[in-house]
């Protein structure tokens, strides 16, 4: 029995809003949250999941709100803790040892750690709505973890190719993944 599971990179947030938390989404990224809703309205969703994050929350709302539908929104879909101290440089780092699984900044979270969470709640929710039609809302690095998991060619060059918002449709048969697409088109 086939199950889909659309992955929704959030839209465009402003970094100097709020906390990692609570960030909205910039004017750009609102428009583009209403796309994500006409694209994904006619792929016959069955539920809405999401990061707790504002920022996912808040792209895929309206397709949920279009739908009828509650978004249920699962702590372990968050978006990797960095560090607990002040980064100069995020995106060096998230480079420089991205394939460093265990490599963790002081008080953060490694690849490692950030996968295992998030894996242990995708199967989980793989298990449970078997045959369904889900969309996950979902930051870029854990999406890339996710992905990475069932596929490993899902690295850092495709994390370094991903837009704000971005869109790929999994196909999983039990809990072994048979295709992907992308299906966000600028």
């Amino acid at each position: 029995m086939k199950t889909t599971i659309y992955m929704v990179r959030h839209a465009e947030s402003p970094y100097d809003e709020g906390d990692e938390r609570t960030r909205g989404l910039t004017e750009k990224g609102k428009r583009d949250a209403e796309k994500v809703t006409k694209l994904l309205f006619g792929e016959g969703i069955d539920m809405v999941i999401s990061s707790p994050y504002s920022r996912a929350v808040l792209s895929v709302e309206g397709l949920a709100q279009h739908l009828n539908v509650e978004v249920k929104t699962f702590e372990n879909l968050r978006e990797r803790h960095f560090s607990s101290e002040y980064i100069h440089d995020l995106m060096y780092e998230i480079r420089e040892n991205f394939y460093n699984f265990k490599y963790a900044l002081p008080g953060g979270e490694s690849n490692a750690d950030c996968q295992k969470r998030a894996i242990v709640t995708l199967k989980a929710i793989l298990k449970e709505h078997k045959g369904k039609n889900m969309v996950i809302g979902t930051h870029g690095l854990v999406m890339t973890l996710m992905m990475n998991y069932f596929d490993s060619t899902y690295g850092l060059e495709f994390l370094d190719q991903l837009k704000k918002p971005d869109i790929y449709k999994m196909e999983f048969e039990d809990q072994e993944l048979k295709e992907v697409s992308r299906m966000w088109d600028e």
